[in-house]
């Protein structure tokens, strides 16, 4: 009996404890989530030796790190990347397609944030007028409002307005973008507000965009140092408008009235640190983590989005990049420290997609790559046309590598959409420079598992997408001079950084294959909140106390 009684009690404290654990909530105060807009993951091992300790390296370091994670559908882009990273799904599921796409309802290209119901705040340019009208889903942010009855604070804050309006989500306190032109400043919408907050004013008017105009952009440390990057001039990169030679210095006060004024600076390491400025002063002024409720705050750096088109991930101005960009997120994590608590916030890194190198240089070094001419693939679409269907009126569109057939011209010809996707694929197929075709209905009708086929079906939305989807070679993409994109399926452009740090958050690193839209779902079980409505990806406990 003794024994029993005994066992009985072990039992019941386990019990007990058992039910405290899964019933206590340990929040932190502020949740911070960083994507920095195309970031590759070897610029963390690329440059590791030039950071510094209290950077990147900390995170490593001192964070969970997977090295091996991935994006798993296409097109790569900046709109769809934020849109997963904070949803957990992938285009077929939160319904962001692209940046840009052709609407087949409305006939006609529209963009991912654009809502012309609202107006612009705290500027006069146009086309302002923004909100997530678009995005199906709810984000991790939304949950985390709604899990604290809407009492918790979202700012999200970007260079790109859908760099911030897509992860502030639909229920966001305030999303910021930074309008550069003749402003050089951030602004809003009337879906957050009708005027723009005190502490949003006292910024624009401190006179750091003007500081920064006044500089000009050299390395941070002696450029022949930089030894892990190519030639600072060399064939491959692109100039700004009034620039003889893509070399260092970039001399902005020379520079900005032939580059758009204050444009100037989101193309340059100066983007960075502005957006840490304004997210400290977003901290300050918002009071987040300063009261008895979780908050948010999404950053997202575009700079380096912008330098790498421009340059290229070989060249100095990508190093140089990095290295400051390094600084910055020192000075933003000590911050963090000395103002929220070392061990209370929680932060996650990634980026919203990656970069192929520029193909003009990868085929210097006789690496497959080129340029797909796509004037003479739609051309070639219409040949196509002309020779089984008379007419060019079958394709209504052909936009982000999709096929997109005119439904009223098929029932007048009485053609059937699946017959004529197929026939049009079976000969795309055999054009030089493609690699895969694939039709809707196919998509539909076909479960793939693993490939590009795979993340082609990811990517791909029933209601939204076209008919027939192309996907070009391997380091093939559209015909420029100089600097390079991204979009692709290939691994160049999916594979990225994603790094979590601080509170609940363990040491360590895992080689093992991971998605980026497990962030969501990890966030949500590390906050104990409900996982985003559309969400697919997994919760991944190694990274997790």
């Amino acid at each position: 009996m003794k024994k029993l009684c005994v066992a009985l009690c072990v039992i019941c404290f386990s019990l007990n404890v058992f039910a405290q654990d899964i019933t206590k909530v340990d929040r932190p105060k502020l949740v911070v989530g960083i994507i920095v807009d195309q970031m590759r993951y070897d610029y963390l091992t690329k440059f590791y030796d030039r950071y510094g300790e209290r950077g990147f390296k900390r995170l490593l370091g001192e964070g969970f790190n997977y090295e091996n994670a991935h994006y798993s559908y296409m097109p790569t882009v900046t709109a769809v990347g934020h849109a997963s990273v904070y949803t957990g799904t992938a285009g077929s599921g939160h319904g962001i397609i692209a940046n840009n796409w052709y609407d087949k309802y409305a006939k006609k290209m529209i963009y991912c944030v654009d809502d012309f119901n609202y107006k612009a705040v705290g500027t006069d340019e146009s086309n302002e007028q923004k909100s997530p009208v678009n995005l199906l889903s709810t984000t991790v942010t939304d949950q985390l409002r709604l899990s604290q009855n809407m009492k918790g604070k979202t700012i999200a804050i970007g260079l790109k307005d859908r760099s911030a309006v897509i992860p502030g989500g639909h229920t966001s306190n305030g999303s910021y973008w930074f309008v550069g032109k003749n402003d050089g400043k951030f602004v809003t919408s009337t879906y957050y507000m009708d005027a723009l907050p005190d502490w949003v004013n006292k910024f624009n008017n401190n006179g750091l965009s003007d500081s920064y105009m006044e500089k000009k952009w050299e390395t941070l440390y002696p450029i022949e140092s930089y030894t892990e990057s190519i030639a600072d001039d060399n064939p491959y990169e692109g100039l700004f408008s009034g620039e003889e030679k893509p070399v260092f210095p970039h001399d902005l006060t020379k520079l900005k009235e032939k580059n758009g004024n204050y444009d100037l600076i989101k193309e340059t390491p100066y983007g960075n640190s502005i957006l840490v400025q304004f997210a400290k002063a977003a901290i300050e002024g918002e009071k987040l983590g300063d009261r008895d409720f979780t908050d948010f705050l999404a950053i997202s750096f575009s700079s380096p989005d912008y330098i790498g088109h421009r340059y290229g991930s070989d060249s100095k101005e990508i190093q140089d990049t990095y290295l400051r960009l390094d600084l910055d997120m020192a000075e933003l994590l000590d911050y963090l420290d000395s103002k929220i608590g070392e061990d209370n916030y929680t932060l996650f890194l990634t980026a919203d997609h990656a970069v192929v190198p520029v193909p003009a240089y990868l085929k210097s070094l006789k690496i497959p790559s080129g340029y797909f001419d796509y004037a003479a693939f739609r051309a070639y679409l219409n040949d196509l046309c002309l020779k089984h269907y008379g007419t060019l009126s079958v394709i209504e569109n052909f936009s982000n590598n999709q096929v997109f057939l005119n439904r009223d011209v098929l029932t007048e010809l009485d053609l059937d959409a699946a017959e004529v996707s197929q026939k049009l694929a079976d000969e795309m197929i055999n054009y030089e420079g493609v690699n895969k075709v694939v039709t809707a209905r196919t998509l539909q009708n076909t479960n793939f598992t693993k490939g590009i086929l795979n993340y082609i079906q990811n990517g791909y939305n029933q209601k939204l997408s076209g008919d027939i989807v192309m996907v070009p070679n391997p380091a093939m993409i559209y015909k420029r001079q100089t600097g390079t994109t991204h979009g692709s399926a290939y691994s160049y452009d999916r594979h990225v950084p994603m790094m979590f740090f601080g509170k609940g958050v363990k040491k360590g690193r895992s080689r093992e294959y991971a998605e980026i839209i497990d962030i969501a779902p990890i966030m949500s079980n590390l906050l104990q909140i409900s996982f985003p409505n559309s969400h697919s990806g997994k919760v991944l406990k190694e990274a997790l106390k």
